[in-house]
């Protein structure tokens, strides 16, 4: 699967009150501010919605050739409140694209041998094309096994050791769907790559590494920073694509920030009044970047449409009716 080739560089946000609502800045001064800041927001919604309408339409078109409509089975182990949120989004998400979406509610006493077998059961379904398996799962049970376990070429997630080996040799196939998002993102508003140093602020397994993945190639110079790094500062300063994703709250300053950077924000944060904040100072970095992701609204609705996308390419591209 390749993205979307870059457009001129020009600004993708619209609603940018709403936008600013939701990022907790409602006061006057503070919207007024919006047509003297330096930043254009990138809205991920309007994004998203845009990579859903298209895989709706790749959908409508295998139904017209008489094949079936893509699988998605998604397994959900327990009852913990924000992943029944998540996997709800997605199976709404599935149905309006026209994916078929398959539940498996299982209770959070489900043994890990038991949780194995029904991944072994949806790996033989021919009907299904995407294995998704919530995370976290309850703590008596070791996700690794289980993620393994998923059929590459089911791995819609694209966590898989062999779909990240892909993605390292430049042979990408499933990608992990937030790095993918992130370079929708980069690419509505025409992110050079080739010349541009991006630090990523975070080492994850789902993020960070296979993000330094994808921008290396696409030709940009990396730094992946992480919780051993020294002066943290000076690399975000360095960066003309910053990718902050740690989950904590304000870490990265937004004097930091170099003038003109594109900052993307992948933190969620939720806080102690109930907003979500992200890993970036919004109000600060806002004045000195050229591009920034709202929280929420910026990278959160890609993931989502990003699995939509990879299920339909499972479907077209990896399986056979």
């Amino acid at each position: 699967m390749r993205a979307s080739q870059p457009g001129p560089r020009a600004a993708p946000a619209t609603c940018y009150r709403n936008i600013l609502r939701a990022t907790g800045l409602t006061d006057n001064a503070t919207t007024a501010q919006v047509f003297a800041m330096t930043a254009t927001l990138i809205d991920g919604k309007a994004i998203a919605a845009r990579v859903r309408q298209q895989v709706a339409a790749g959908v409508a078109a295998r139904r017209q050739q008489g094949l079936r409509p893509p699988g998605l089975a998604v397994v959900l182990v327990g009852d913990d409140p924000a992943s029944s949120i998540y996997v709800g989004n997605k199976r709404r998400a599935c149905d309006e694209a026209g994916i078929l979406s398959l539940s498996y509610d299982l209770p959070s006493s489900t043994s890990q041998a038991a949780l194995e077998a029904l991944v072994d059961e949806l790996n033989d379904n021919p009907e299904i094309d995407g294995i998704l398996v919530q995370l976290p799962l309850p703590c008596h049970m070791d996700a690794d096994p289980i993620l393994v376990k998923i059929r590459p070429d089911k791995d819609v997630d694209g966590f898989h050791p062999y779909n990240i080996g892909r993605l390292m040799q430049r042979r990408p196939e499933l990608r992990p769907c937030t790095p993918a998002g992130i370079i929708e993102l980069l690419d509505s508003v025409g992110t050079p790559y080739k010349g541009q140093h991006a630090v990523i602020v975070g080492a994850s397994n789902i993020v960070g590494r296979p993000m330094s993945m994808e921008l290396l190639l696409r030709g940009a110079t990396i730094t992946v920073t992480h919780r051993f790094t020294d002066n943290l500062a000076r690399y975000v300063g360095d960066a003309d694509i910053l990718i902050a994703a740690v989950g904590k709250p304000g870490l990265v300053r937004g004097d930091w920030i170099k003038p003109g950077a594109t900052v993307i924000d992948v933190g969620i944060n939720r806080m102690e009044d109930g907003k979500l904040r992200g890993d970036v100072d919004f109000a600060a970095a806002i004045e000195r970047a050229a591009y920034i992701t709202p929280v929420p609204g910026g990278v959160g609705p890609m993931t989502i449409a990003m699995l939509l996308q990879n299920t339909l390419y499972a479907a077209n591209e990896l399986h056979t009716d």
